[in-house]
């Protein structure tokens, strides 16, 4: 049994899941509407007021956990936490509360994941189709073909900035209306054309606020009752009509999310306008049930971040000969140093990536790799596993400055070493006569016993060490190496 808990801009949500028959059955839910990007200034901080409200529904979250024996649990956070400034004042908090680590995760990797929920529930493996999320903060559009996604973008418009900006007062008029529609498709006018050139068979609406438009349309037979681009200007000239969104009193939404909904008509009419879809299917299935498929994967040994370390290496052309040996190397020698918590998968990783900055320039490879695992497109990392990874391949070699406050964490200082030793041993050809070898480090102080005769064997290993000694004395760490 799994659970996802959503950390949205609009509302927060928690799934809980239990995968049988290959389908995953949703047998606890709960929902609060915090309006969290609400909270934001001018200025991209949110107050301690919604800091406060945030942290106390994670706290009824978890009393709901509490309840179920898990097998694991993922918190992500989406656009709010993204561009909040004092974000990482709010997250150890979050946290606490909710007792699992919160992940920030990218536009890109929530197109992603809400694509899984999606093509989980929709049974047709040939389909080309398009999915359009709508969120408070953002709204994602992906374009694939069955189960594989040929086109994923975030783009930076949701519900909650399209009803701050033209609809503040709740006032609606056909000029603030269009205004807001035409601001939706100039944030979408770039990607169009990639878009359009993928064609689709079927477009689909994800998010809740897309249900709830498709539910006005239909309680009301507004147009023809469906998701068509003429049903959602037959609702515009409604809510005209109406004035205001507090007279708007039709079937089918609670007073307080009519805001929501007029912010996400103009999204939605902008987004169809513009990549040319005239009709969407709503459909009760995105992010969540796609986080929930994910850890369903992850438990199965189908780890999403497996493949996307393999494609970056071949978009960089890394040598996977070397490459896996150098990551084999720096698992045993990690293993023998005796982490207390592991950062065994993501020293793997860094070690399969630690040569991709070679495809920039041989001088200070080791910087420009980390830049690449730091910020390029991986799906399935977050924002926090490749920046731990990317202090590890910047950690590969030269100067230990660069990482020194990471080094204060002892499992990952040893992270660090075990890639360090494991990249020497690689460069002066000596990896495949290492047996014996053993290696110790305790808070200021590194041993290494070499195999006899192994120092005159490879007579570039003893310089590649003596660089090794002077980088971790300049911290403070002494590094002996022996022959025994």
């Amino acid at each position: 049994m799994f659970a996802a808990v959503d950390l949205g801009s609009n509302s927060f949500r928690l799934h809980i899941g239990e995968p049988a028959g290959g389908r995953m059955h949703i047998v606890r839910t709960a929902r609060d509407p915090i309006r969290l990007a609400a909270g934001l200034d001018k200025d991209n901080l949110l107050s301690e007021s919604a800091m406060r409200t945030a942290v106390r529904t994670l706290q009824d979250f978890r009393a709901i956990l509490d309840e179920y024996t898990l097998d694991a649990v993922r918190v992500v956070a989406t656009n709010t936490l993204r561009v909040a400034r004092n974000a990482d004042q709010l997250l150890p908090q979050l946290e606490a509360a909710i007792g699992y680590p919160v992940e920030i995760i990218s536009g890109e990797e929530e197109g992603r994941l809400i694509y899984m929920g999606v093509a989980r529930a929709i049974d047709k493996p040939d389909e080309r189709r398009i999915v359009v999320d709508i969120g408070g903060g953002s709204t994602e559009v992906i374009a694939a073909i069955g189960p594989e996604i040929t086109l994923v973008e975030s783009f930076g418009i949701g519900t909650h900035p399209q009803t701050a900006a033209y609809f503040a007062d709740g006032r609606i008029t056909a000029g603030r209306f269009d205004a807001a529609v035409t601001e939706a498709r100039a944030r979408l006018e770039d990607a169009a054309g990639l878009y359009r050139a993928q064609g689709w068979d079927a477009a689909y609406g994800s998010s809740g606020t897309m249900r709830a438009i498709a539910e006005v349309l239909s309680k009301n037979s507004i147009g023809d009752g469906g998701m068509s681009l003429a049903s959602l200007h037959a609702l515009r000239d409604i809510l005209i009509e109406f004035g205001h969104v507090d007279a708007f009193s039709l079937p089918g939404i609670k007073k307080e999310r009519v805001p929501v909904m007029v912010g996400g008509l103009t999204v939605l009419i902008g987004v169809m306008q513009e990549l040319g879809i005239d009709r969407l299917t709503a459909i009760n299935a995105g992010l969540r049930l796609g986080v929930l498929s994910d850890l369903e994967l992850r438990a199965n040994s189908r780890d999403r971040r497996d493949a996307a370390i393999r494609a970056c290496m071949r978009r960089f052309g890394v040598d996977s000969q070397r490459a896996l040996r150098t990551s084999s190397l720096a698992s045993k020698l990690y293993e023998g140093l005796e982490p207390l918590e592991s950062r065994h998968p993501y020293l793997c990783w860094s070690a399969m990536l630690h040569e991709v900055g070679l495809a920039i320039s041989m001088t200070g490879a080791h910087k420009h790799g980390a830049y690449i695992v730091e910020h390029a497109d991986l799906p399935g990392f977050t924002t926090r596993e490749q920046r731990l990874m990317g202090t590890l391949v910047l950690g590969q070699k030269g100067n230990l400055r660069k990482v020194r406050d990471a080094l204060f964490d002892l499992d990952l200082a040893k992270a660090v070493l075990a890639l360090r030793m494991a990249v020497v041993f690689m460069h002066a050809r000596a990896d495949a006569d290492l047996a014996g070898l053993r290696v110790r480090m305790k808070a200021a102080r590194i041993e290494l016993d070499l195999p006899a005769q192994l120092l005159g064997k490879h007579p570039t290993l003893g310089p590649w060490l003596a660089k090794e000694e002077g980088a971790w004395s300049e911290i403070g760490i002494a590094f002996q190496a022996r022959e025994f």
